[in-house]
């Protein structure tokens, strides 16, 4: 499929464009987005300076991270307001790779899928460079894509439309304008948008969170690798922007069952490498609410 195209998750029936009806704002308050010449430091709150941001983001992705039961032990998120989405009528979810928006929001996803609301994946990457030695990236890529939509059946959401950009895995932040141009185009007359944290310490994460933003999309931000990196009470993340969704056992359920869709990032890769999700990260988006930045 050509980049920009938008179908069906089930592959049935073209999907209408949307129209090009402005998007409304999700939230009146707003992440100040990191300039392209600083990076928060995931060791410590200081800033460091963007040469040392690719080996900072490694650094705190691959280091022993906070384990799950410290979250579950803080009483800080059970003390978040709950985000109010039953008026939502449509929602764009922005993912950098596929699993991405499972992760962050698939329970989110399985809600507002039940409730009828109108629904659209933009996915920037296929994924393809999850497995650095990977012979075929083009075949990971697919099985990938495959997998994304095998996920959103399993959250209910067969019928979410899906925009599949085919952009290169890693290399979103040299393409910051071009990309904030397409999600502009591809979010035009949704209400609402949810977008990669644009600090969550991950290259192609931040790239997204920031080309949502210079898109004037307003996003709700999700965290992934933050609940790796960071701790509770992490003076780092804005916890005076953060709401959050409770999810119903149906909709836990589901996420997890999504989650499961993702064989190739749950199997060791080879070479020494274990799984890009391996259970003790997993362990984190099996909570019975998920957390976003507004």
């Amino acid at each position: 499929m050509s980049a920009g195209q938008v179908v069906p998750a089930t592959g049935a029936g073209q999907v209408v464009p949307a129209t090009a009806s402005q998007v409304v704002p999700a939230t009146a308050s707003q992440v100040v987005p990191a300039t392209a010449s600083q990076v928060v430091s995931a060791a410590a709150s200081q800033v460091v300076p963007a040469g040392q941001a690719v080996k900072e983001a490694v650094n705190a992705i691959d280091a022993p991270g906070t384990p799950e039961s410290r979250w579950r032990a803080w009483p800080g998120l059970a003390a978040l307001p709950v985000l109010r989405h039953s008026t939502w009528r449509s929602a764009v979810v922005i993912a950098a790779h596929p699993d991405d928006e499972v992760l962050g929001v698939g329970g989110l996803i399985s809600l507002l899928a039940a409730a009828g609301v109108r629904l659209r994946l933009v996915a920037i990457t296929d994924g393809e460079a999850s497995h650095p030695d990977a012979p075929d990236p083009a075949a990971l890529a697919a099985r990938r894509v495959g997998e994304s939509r095998a996920a959103l059946a399993a959250l209910g959401a067969p019928a979410m439309e899906i925009v599949r950009l085919g952009l290169p895995d890693t290399g979103l932040d040299i393409r910051q304008e071009e990309l904030a141009r397409t999600l502009r185009e591809a979010a035009a007359g949704f209400e609402v948008c949810l977008a990669p944290w644009e600090a969550d310490v991950h290259a192609d994460h931040e790239a997204a969170g920031r080309a949502a933003v210079a898109a004037g999309l307003s996003p709700l931000f999700y965290p992934i690798w933050a609940w790796h990196w960071a701790r509770p009470a992490d003076p780092r993340l804005p916890w005076d922007q953060a709401v959050r969704v409770p999810l119903p056992p149906r909709a836990r359920t589901r996420k997890q069952a999504a989650i499961g869709c993702f064989a190739s990032q749950l199997e060791p890769r080879g070479q020494g490498l274990e799984a890009v999700l391996p259970p003790r990260i997993l362990a984190h988006f099996d909570r019975g609410e998920e957390v976003l930045f507004g």
